[in-house]
């Protein structure tokens, strides 16, 4: 089943140092994900994942190894439903950034889940039709 990977994952598994046992379960997953063919990206992520990085051959080196993944076709539907899905959460006092929210349209309109480490879309899910894709390697 194909999983919607959120920029706190691909962060941990590309920017962070190997061995980190904090991330490792994650990464795990992410790599599974990936074997199977089951890891998704949008355009909005890679750029946020790409975004900052301060040497040029860093980001060249990131930026090929995302480029094995194709972004998932984005559509108007998906950035109406995004804005729907934001006002939804800010009328229950929950904030979210616009990348977040597209994550969430794009997950709802596939039918798959988010894989993420960012505690918000927990809140998300309790107002909004989403899957959280949880870690097979994780002991919680």
């Amino acid at each position: 089943m194909s999983v919607l990977i959120h920029t706190s994952v691909w962060s941990q598994a590309f920017r962070r140092r190997q061995g980190n046992d904090g991330d490792s379960d994650v990464i795990q997953e992410l790599r599974e994900l990936i074997a199977d063919g089951n890891a998704l990206v949008i355009g909005p992520v890679r750029q946020e994942l790409l975004s900052g990085i301060k040497q040029s051959s860093q980001f060249e080196e990131l930026r090929d190894r995302m480029r094995a993944f194709p972004d998932v076709r984005l559509e108007s539907a998906d950035y109406e439903r995004a804005a729907e899905q934001f006002n939804t959460c800010r009328r229950h006092g929950i904030q979210g950034s616009n990348t977040d929210f597209l994550i969430c349209a794009v997950a709802e309109r596939r039918q798959v889940a988010i894989f993420t480490t960012d505690n918000g879309f927990v809140h998300f899910s309790r107002h909004l039709p989403i899957r959280l894709h949880r870690s097979r390697f994780s002991s919680a």
